[in-house]
């Protein structure tokens, strides 16, 4: 996230699809998932293309219980989620501490 003049927040993203997933990515209502999928939002919207941005948006819906249980691989996502936006996602946290 950027910021503008006088605090307003600016993203780098002039689609309003890709804003409004970037907002809900770091608006979840449990701070650990703003956390993860905030960053994730930043990171891999960009690149998205409009079927992963489908099936982000899918896995938006999902609650904040189920996503950091797939996460922290307490249960597995269910077969409808697995493709390569959820693969990402699990695999995201990972990244975040390499050098």
């Amino acid at each position: 996230m950027f910021r503008a003049p006088f605090g307003e927040l600016m993203t780098p993203f002039r689609d309003p699809r890709r804003k409004r997933l970037l907002y809900r990515s770091w608006h979840r209502g449990t701070r650990e998932a703003d956390l993860v999928l905030g960053p994730f939002a930043e990171a891999y919207l960009g690149r998205f293309d409009p079927p992963q941005l489908e099936r982000y948006e899918a896995l938006l819906e999902c609650t904040d219980a189920d996503l950091l249980d797939w996460l922290c691989g307490r249960k597995p996502p269910p077969e409808a989620y697995d493709h390569d936006v959820t693969r990402l996602f699990l695999a995201f946290p990972s990244t975040l501490f390499k050098e």
